[in-house]
């Protein structure tokens, strides 16, 4: 897996205080964009989507993977529990680009393009997929393991 550049790295540090402002509202606009697909929305809790609960926690997730992204041993704990919350809910590594393509333009609709410039999307997209692609392994792992028991 590539690894992540120091350029790419740093630019994703910079939008956390953004992040940390207008997460909720990015969230919630990436989930607009989503759930325009009925077979993911049916994926979800839709109690937590309209108490606001979902898109707090996804925001708050965000925020932590770009505050940590130099450190990402600390996010350990909260990937097992992606994994397996992916897992019960049925996320497979196709739903992936999907949530990309809702999430990019929802960081520059809430951000605007003055902030959410082209290398501010490219970077989120790196680290995006950089992200998903553990993801994706490890769900992966999860499903065949869940399958030999």
């Amino acid at each position: 897996m590539t690894q992540l550049t120091a350029d790419t790295i740093a630019i994703v540090k910079a939008t956390a205080p953004a992040l940390r402002k207008h997460g909720v509202e990015i969230t919630t606009a990436m989930y607009a964009r989503l759930f325009q697909d009925a077979s993911i929305k049916d994926m979800f809790d839709q109690a937590a989507q309209e108490s606001g609960e979902q898109p707090k926690r996804l925001a708050a997730a965000i925020l932590g993977y770009a505050e940590n992204i130099d450190k990402l041993q600390a996010l350990d704990g909260a990937v097992a529990r992606m994994v397996q919350r992916h897992v019960e809910t049925g996320v497979k590594a196709e739903h992936y680009p999907k949530v990309a393509e809702a999430l990019l333009p929802a960081i520059r609709d809430v951000l605007g393009a003055e902030v959410a410039t082209d290398a501010v999307l490219n970077a989120w997209g790196q680290a995006y997929w950089f992200l998903a692609n553990i993801l994706i392994g490890k769900e992966a792992q999860a499903y065949e393991d869940a399958e030999a028991a």
